[in-house]
């Protein structure tokens, strides 16, 4: 009896040891066929590429005839232009129904499980025969496609193994189709932050990028935008253009701010299209409340269209008079220093919001300014600076902080500057401003001679 088992026993221990080859080549070709898959995810930047590779290493993995994903897009809808499958000839039938499939074309669908069983079905049923076994692509808590395996020709048995091997790629799938949506997000920002770096170029070339030389005024400006592209404007445009030299310092002046309600990139464009209709308004002639009636009609259908509106505070300057002609449409009125009597007021004029009806009426007021003089125009990001405890910069904050600083006397620059560190020092370092911020001081020098100004 022992003889005749030792050749049964050598069978079985033969038998053995090849299962056990065999289970080690099978795991040796699965990490292989992973790795390669892995392999691709890293070096692909196609998607449609690597979702090629998934129905064939998936299948490969489990054995089966065929594979098919079916990713969503970002919005749920089935992608079709993503789909992959193999066999290649028999899944056309499958590509046709899915193509077909209307529910799929609906926002949402991916999110909604009775859509997914749906789906499954729909795949089920152009394979009434097979075996079929389907897992989710789930990106962070989104399902983001339907993987399917099947076998054409039995209903096979699916192991733990085979639901692993088919989970493990789904996931990498998913993977994938995250990284290809993260790589679009990032493109399309970096188009956007190139327009918005083109139109911040474009604005800051429209804003005078120096101060011009006016006789007997000293002027400092600024705009600090909240973001790239701002609704602020200021402008210093000659009347007489066609003057050079000295004779354009001795000429009159228009001294301008305003502010286009909002913020980015559609403030902006409408601030640039307000600064040509003005620069035309100016050679006119006219005085500030004529070019103000007139440019409120020029600017009405454009304004009336994006729902905005724009404050705008207008004056001119004479250097030979140092008279001042103002008026104001609903924009901050300007603070003027007064040397002489050591005090503050407000330049204001009656007047509407520039685009809020076609009609509109505007006040003439002028002033004749005097050595030691200081006139700062705003907008209302500085007053409405806030704090990290939610105060406001506000209108008395910056009369007392110009009132300090025009005691100390300096020129227009150091006041300037000075008042934009009370303000950077009340919002709080490193804070993002909440809105553009602008300023425009003159002063009179206290050097200029009361015989040659006109009072």
């Amino acid at each position: 009896m022992p003889r005749r088992n030792r050749p049964s026993s050598s069978r079985a221990s033969t038998s053995l040891r090849q299962l056990l080859d065999n289970l080690d080549n099978d795991q040796r070709r699965s990490q292989d066929l992973l790795v390669s898959l892995v392999f691709a995810l890293r070096n692909f930047t196609n998607l449609h590429r690597f979702l090629e590779l998934v129905p064939v290493v998936v299948s490969r993995l489990v054995g089966v005839d065929g594979a098919l994903i079916v990713p969503f897009q970002p919005d749920g809808r089935v992608w079709r232009d993503q789909l992959q499958a193999v066999p290649v000839e028999p899944s056309q039938d499958l590509f046709r129904c899915l193509i077909g499939f209307q529910p799929g074309e609906s926002a949402g669908f991916g999110t909604d499980d009775d859509q997914v069983l749906a789906l499954d079905r729909l795949i089920q049923c152009c394979l009434p025969k097979a075996g079929l076994f389907a897992t989710s692509v789930v990106v962070r808590g989104r399902c983001r496609g339907r993987l399917y395996v099947f076998d054409l020709s039995s209903r096979i048995v699916w192991t733990d193994a085979h639901r692993r091997h088919a989970q493990l790629v789904a996931d990498l799938a998913g993977v994938a189709i995250e990284n290809d949506q993260m790589f679009r997000d990032a493109r399309r920002h970096e188009r956007v932050d190139r327009q918005l770096s083109t139109g911040a170029e474009i604005q800051a070339q429209l804003l005078p990028d120096h101060c011009p030389i006016i006789k007997g005024v000293d002027l400092a400006a600024r705009c600090r935008p909240a973001f790239q592209v701002g609704g602020d404007y200021y402008d210093f445009i000659p009347m007489q253009p066609e003057l050079i030299g000295r004779r354009r310092e001795c000429g009159r002046w228009a001294l301008v701010m305003g502010d286009v309600m909002g913020k980015g990139i559609a403030a902006g464009l409408l601030m640039t299209m307000l600064r040509g209709m003005l620069r035309a308004e100016v050679l006119s002639g006219l005085p500030p409340d004529r070019i103000l009636h007139d440019l409120n009609q020029l600017a009405q259908e454009d304004l009336a269209q994006s729902r905005r509106f724009v404050t705008l505070f207008y004056s001119d300057f004479d250097p030979l008079t140092y008279r001042l002609r103002y008026a104001n449409a609903a924009h901050n009125p300007p603070l003027l220093w007064c040397y002489k009597r050591k005090s503050i007021s407000r330049l204001d004029a009656a007047g509407l919001l520039i685009g809020l009806q076609p009609e509109a009426n505007y006040s003439l007021s002028e002033i004749y300014l005097a050595p030691g003089d200081v006139l700062l125009y705003y907008t209302d990001g500085v007053t409405e600076a806030s704090s990290l405890t939610g105060d406001r910069f506000g209108e008395a904050r910056l009369i007392r902080a110009l009132r300090r600083i025009c005691r100390s006397g300096g020129r227009s620059q150091v006041i300037l500057d000075t008042l934009f560190e009370r303000l950077d020092q009340f919002v709080g370092a490193n804070r993002q401003p909440e809105d553009d911020a602008s300023m425009v001081v003159l002063k009179v020098p206290e050097a200029i001679a009361l015989s040659n100004m006109l009072v």
